[in-house]
């Protein structure tokens, strides 16, 4: 199962690829479905937090997966993909960032062996908003691409 808070960018871009895959998919997003294009639509299966605050659903998707990958374009993290590394170290969740220094191939490599090695059923899935990384959509759906259809 993928999850994530339905932000644009990377947030999206797995939701997407996961509904276009018939994978099971989720997470919270917070209340009032706020996101930086305006109401999250329907077609996300993502449940409200109490608060509209980017944190708290954070957290909530951070708690209530297996493991948390963050995707970037860039090395550094920063905003909220810093907020959720920063999450992920203190409720002591697996976490791992990937960014595009790699090969789709090798990338999807290094969170496969991160999904075993922490036996991930819910993934979460964070990363930068679409105004801050454009390329971060095809970025996600070309690792995720190589990982299921390599999976074993």
């Amino acid at each position: 199962m993928i999850v994530s808070g339905g932000q644009t960018g990377a947030d999206r871009s797995a939701l997407d690829w996961a509904i276009a895959r018939h994978i099971l998919h989720g997470g919270w997003c917070p209340a009032g479905r706020l996101a930086e294009d305006g109401k999250i639509g329907p077609a996300y299966n993502l449940k409200e937090t109490p608060e509209a605050q980017y944190l708290q659903r954070t957290e909530w998707n951070v708690r209530d997966s297996d493991g948390t990958v963050v995707f970037s374009i860039r090395p550094d993290l920063s905003g909220g993909s810093l907020a959720t590394m920063k999450l992920v170290s203190q409720l002591g969740k697996p976490g791992i960032h990937l960014f595009k220094s790699q090969t789709p191939s090798e990338n999807a490599d290094q969170l496969c062996r991160f999904i075993r090695k922490h036996e991930v059923k819910i993934l979460n899935v964070a990363g930068p908003r679409a105004s801050g990384e454009p390329q971060i959509g095809p970025f996600i759906h070309s690792i995720f691409d190589e990982l299921f259809e390599n999976w074993e």
